[in-house]
């Protein structure tokens, strides 16, 4: 495993040409963007045709899209857990022998691999939910954060930008008082630092460059002591750093809340300072109304995962609710089940319809924004998202000419992609002014199926 950064070289000036760009409001036509030093330096209507020396985009160019919630490992669980039936408890078991196969090396390879396909499928920026720290047994490793550099280090082989959010994991449940939590069980070990302060002084050895930020989450209320919750909420804020919590995705965990609490996840994340502007609850599937009005009051984002809540029976979340008292609403792939941000926005949507019998929550343009501009600020990347000037040139480009999106007027564009197209469609992805993904093929990762068929392959001997 190299430990390195995004591959250096690009040009400090370069013109990008696109055919069709979505401008946040409307599909523009003719669209010339100046980038210079890894920033949009302008951006030119109305250009007919491409400047000399322009390298040509044609489809939709979006912003980059952001895959606010991402477990890479899981990506190895593909097809594994969708033999036979079960519950999202048994659907953990085999997560867990996963996990347990996982070191340094094995790990950098997978997700190297699951990176370069986000890229393929448009993604410039992920945020890695990061439990994973320990050898077998839980004994750390001479470099304590080996697992983490060596995500790091796999995004920008991958060429996208990673917000690793180191996760504090140290207990395996609720115990029968409020002060009692149960000890991690064996699987477990390797995700737990033992105390919030032990989880603390590992992370703030973690560091970031230009394609990685450092943030914090908390696994779930029963993976952390309500005690406890408060020192890692004060090591995010003391960062201005983004934390997220998987929140209330199962009611198993709701009920066994508020046996222990006497009151909801939701409520005692509040209590103990967690909510916020920075913070962001990962599905947020099982509310009362007095939890949406919390996380909508304090701002606290939403992440919905709707392929994997399907995949793993979880529900389908107020997302809708959320929104409309205060939550922005962002977008992950999660586990993996598949990786496609459009699928992801044009689920929300769906999963809306099916449980309402009424169309038309979000327009395209919103759903794009989810994808988008939501999701890059929920990973502490408020300036991305879009294509104006001072943005990162972070860009993705969608055939309008495939079996899937070709027939629409241009101007619909953006409806053609949010409600057909696959990640599939991607012809271009470009973050920082580079051309990652150029025709559909990655320029670093040379056989990106033949990656991911290797490094799982390596788990499941």
């Amino acid at each position: 495993m190299q430990l390195t950064t995004q591959p250096t070289g690009r040009p400090a000036t370069m013109t990008y040409w696109l055919s069709h760009a979505w401008l946040g409001t409307h599909v523009e036509p003719g669209v010339a963007l100046d980038v210079s030093d890894g920033l949009i330096a302008g951006v030119r209507t109305g250009v007919a045709t491409p400047p000399p020396g322009a390298t040509v985009l044609r489809g939709l160019t979006l912003p980059g899209l952001a895959n606010t919630h991402s477990h890479a490992f899981h990506r190895a669980l593909r097809s594994t857990v969708q033999v036979g039936s079960g519950t999202f408890w048994t659907w953990r078991e085999t997560m867990y022998q996963v996990a347990s196969r996982l070191t340094p090396d094995s790990y950098y390879d997978l997700a190297r691999a699951v990176y370069a396909e986000m890229a393929l499928a448009g993604i410039t920026a992920v945020g890695e939910f990061h439990y994973l720290h320990h050898a077998p047994g839980g004994t750390p490793y001479d470099n304590p954060n080996a697992m983490g550099e060596a995500l790091i280090a796999a995004a920008g082989e991958a060429g996208i930008r990673i917000t690793l959010l180191d996760t504090a994991y140290l207990s395996a449940g609720f115990g029968k008082r409020p002060t009692q939590y149960q000890q991690p069980d064996r699987h477990q070990l390797r995700f737990s630092d033992t105390t919030a302060d032990a989880w603390a002084e590992r992370a703030s050895l973690l560091k970031g460059g230009d394609h990685a930020l450092i943030g914090a989450a908390v696994h779930s209320v029963r993976a952390v002591p309500a005690a406890q919750l408060a020192t890692v909420a004060a090591w995010a804020e003391e960062r201005r750093a983004p934390l997220h919590v998987h929140l209330s995705e199962q009611t198993a965990e709701n009920d066994a809340c508020l046996a222990a609490h006497g009151r909801t996840p939701t409520r005692l994340l509040a209590d103990h300072g967690v909510l916020g502007p920075r913070t962001t609850g990962i599905h947020n599937t099982h509310l009362t109304a007095e939890d949406i009005a919390l996380l909508g009051s304090s701002a606290t984002g939403t992440c919905m995962c709707p392929t994997t809540e399907r995949d793993l029976a979880d529900g389908i979340g107020p997302a809708v609710a959320l929104q409309r008292a205060g939550s922005p609403l962002s977008l992950g792939s999660d586990s993996h089940a598949v990786i496609d941000l459009f699928e992801e926005a044009r689920a929300m949507e769906l999963n809306e319809r099916l449980r309402t019998r009424a169309r038309g929550h979000w327009t395209a343009a919103a759903l794009l924004r989810a994808a988008s501009v939501d999701g890059h600020a929920a990973l502490g990347r408020p300036e991305a998202g879009v294509i104006e000037p001072g943005a990162p040139a972070d860009l993705a480009t969608v055939a309008l000419d495939s079996v899937r999106t070709a027939g629409p007027v241009p101007r619909l564009a953006a409806e053609a992609v949010v409600f057909a197209a696959s990640a599939a469609d991607v012809r271009h992805t470009v973050v920082a002014g580079r051309h990652i993904v150029r025709d559909g093929r990655h320029a670093h990762v040379e056989d990106v199926p033949a990656a991911l068929a290797s490094a799982i392959a390596a788990l499941h001997r």
